[in-house]
Order: C-alpha cells, then structure tokens, then sequence
C-alpha cells in the first residue's frame, strides 16, 4: 500500500479581522502552489495583520485539525492577548 500523496494548501488568514479570507486547493502541484505563496506575500507585505501560510498535508480534513487555529476562531483570541501582553 503507497503513502498518500502530498496536497498543497494556501490559508489566507486576516488576524486583525479574525477570520479566514481564502483556502486555496493546489492538488499535488507543488510548484504552482509555492508561486501563488510568492504572488500573496508579495501582495500582503505590508499588512502585518495577514497571515498567508503553505501546509502540505494528506487533505484539507487533516489541515483543519493541524491548523485548527485558522478554523475555529481561536486564532483571533490568541493574536488579541499576544498584542495585549506586548502593548501592556
């Protein structure tokens, strides 16, 4: 039995807002999924509030358990008490 192969995954994740703005699906393209990583950083580098993150995994179910944070609100909680604790 062969391993599953490795799909890739964009998450455009606003902190400032709390939520996430774009999942994007590359499939096993690799190369097409790190140049649309490239293009969005490029795009967001000067708002630190966005979060644009590359995860290869065996499927998106899995992506939102190992990346839950984007998910389920939680991270907005976190980022609200990191800019708390730095600004105190």
């Amino acid at each position: 039995m062969s391993a599953p192969k490795i799909q890739h995954f964009i998450l455009v994740f606003d902190r400032h807002a709390g939520h996430l703005l774009d999942q994007l699906d590359f499939g096993t393209n690799a190369k097409k999924a790190l140049g649309k990583y490239e293009e969005l950083e490029r795009e967001h580098r000067e708002n630190a509030f966005m979060d644009i993150v590359l995860v290869g995994s065996d499927s998106i179910d899995t992506v939102k358990i190992t990346h839950a944070n984007y998910f389920d609100g939680s991270a907005k909680d976190m980022y609200a008490e990191v800019l708390r604790i730095s600004a105190g």
